[in-house]
């Protein structure tokens, strides 16, 4: 399915920029009045991660979970 394999290219892309910011941290700046937050762009990276895993998952379907009670 085209869209399943376009959100494992995003989850794939948002990995790898993941993995930049926290192996290459950066600071917080400020040039010209405009603010730059590593922090912040970390927080929107993995927000964003969070919603394609859930729609990757949601294009999956539904599942079954079965569980089995037992007696002692």
């Amino acid at each position: 399915m085209a869209a399943e394999a376009d959100i494992d290219s995003a989850i794939d892309n948002l990995a790898a920029a993941i993995k930049e910011a926290t192996v290459n941290p950066k600071p917080n700046y400020t040039v010209d009045g405009q603010s730059v937050s590593w922090g912040d762009y970390l927080q929107v990276l993995t927000s964003r991660m969070d919603g394609l895993l859930k729609a990757r998952q949601s294009l999956a379907g539904p599942y079954q979970r079965k569980s089995r009670m037992v007696s002692r």
